[in-house]
């Protein structure tokens, strides 16, 4: 098979980014992913709660926070956070403001999953847990949340997947993730189209294996659903 001179410019242009491109994601996108997730999940559980508790101060101060979030862009929390707030004397480097957008996104967007698989357990779970002297809290930690993890998982799995792809935003604050140096590989090859289309089935491995991963915990977890 014959190529021209172009076909073959591409070719090695692909062949020598990939690695580049592979080495940002595991060493950045991911991490970031990671990191913002785990964050997000301990914020999550605090709003979930902050939100079925009977102290109505905290009910609007979770509900004012999970609709400031869910109704404004991630991009522009991003550009606040980064841009905006040196402006009030507030100075972030980029990894941390990114952090910081995207730990307050995954918060209040799975505080809506953990607290819906909260109030999805039995009522008679709680009362059980009070008859043989329980507190609140220890129903809480030893009877409600093991239950309430075991429904999460799957669209909590399906929040991280997503996260994952939305780390490409973390480039226009000018964190050097996966997407940023495709941009800058972009720049200096002029092949907008093969560079992005490369990028994105990188994107497409790490979130192929992510699935799997995530079938695999849920088959694990229907041996302890009661049919």
């Amino acid at each position: 098979m014959n190529f021209d001179d172009k076909t073959l410019r591409i070719i090695e242009i692909l062949i020598n980014s990939f690695l580049p491109l592979l080495k940002a994601g595991l060493q950045f996108t991911v991490p970031l992913a990671l990191v913002s997730f785990t964050l997000g999940l301990i914020l999550a559980l605090g709003t979930a709660l902050a939100r079925i508790s009977n102290f109505r101060p905290l009910v609007l101060l979770a509900k004012i926070y999970v609709s400031i979030i869910r109704g404004t862009p991630l991009i522009v929390q991003l550009f606040i956070i980064f841009y905006g707030l040196p402006a009030a004397g507030i100075t972030l480097n980029a990894l941390t403001a990114a952090i910081i957008g995207f730990t307050l996104s995954v918060g209040a967007y799975t505080s809506e999953v953990i607290r819906a698989a909260i109030l999805s357990i039995p009522k008679g779970q709680w009362e059980a847990g009070y008859s043989v002297g329980m507190t609140y809290n220890q129903v809480l930690r030893r009877v409600i949340i093991p239950q309430a993890t075991r429904v999460s998982i799957p669209p909590l799995a399906n929040s991280f997947i997503s996260l994952v792809k939305d780390t490409s935003l973390a480039a226009t604050i000018t964190v050097t993730e996966m997407f940023q140096i495709a941009q800058r590989i972009t720049a200096s090859t002029y092949e907008p189209l093969w560079m992005y289309i490369e990028v994105a089935f990188i994107y497409f491995i790490f979130c192929s294996v992510l699935s799997m991963i995530q079938s695999k915990m849920e088959k694990r977890l229907e041996r302890y659903v009661t049919r």
